[in-house]
């Protein structure tokens, strides 16, 4: 499917869900990376949640491109960078840190906006958070600064049962 531009759902897990960016240092450390990653690459990220052992985001391949294929280049930069961060904090060179990475491409309306009330609500689907724009590694507070009520109506209509999303990670308090 990345030989097509177009907007993607994007899952990427930790290996054995390890939860090995648990803390608020280091989930914030792999949330800055996966937007500094993604504005490198030229992908314009809609919706995004980072956690200690996963993250999911929506995203635009870059403009002007024909297909998507910089997405396997720009998460082996992050995924490479996070591990050798966090092993050397950990003091475990060549650990296993990220399992895998999984896409589907948005070529739905509704597809499209259930992903994206999925994503910036993930962090109270996990139970961590109440509401979802007091998570501080997600999108959910960006986009209600941004979008109109009226996008934020229509998208907030969308809930977790109209979605087949495979989001079995466990969740740690700790952020």
């Amino acid at each position: 499917m990345l030989g097509e531009a177009g907007t993607y759902f994007v899952t990427g897990s930790t290996y054995q869900k390890a939860h090995h960016f648990r803390g608020r240092g280091r989930v914030e450390v792999l949330h800055r990376g996966l937007l500094t990653v993604a504005r490198d690459f030229g992908w314009q990220l809609e919706a995004w949640a980072v956690f200690s052992n996963h993250y999911h985001f929506v995203g635009k391949s870059p403009l002007g491109e024909k297909d998507a294929l910089s997405l396997g280049p720009m998460l082996g930069k992050l995924h490479e960078r996070m591990a050798k961060w966090v092993n050397k904090l950990d003091t475990a060179p060549g650990r296993k840190v990220w399992h895998n990475w999984r896409d589907s491409r948005l070529t739905y309306e509704k597809s499209y906006l259930a992903r994206l009330a999925y994503t910036h609500r993930n962090a109270v689907h996990h139970g961590l958070v109440p509401v979802a724009n007091q998570y501080p590694w997600c999108s959910a507070r960006w986009f209600e600064r941004e979008a109109t009520p009226a996008q934020q109506k229509t998208i907030y209509s969308f809930g977790e049962a109209r979605i087949s999303v495979k989001d079995d990670f466990p969740s740690d308090p700790d952020w």
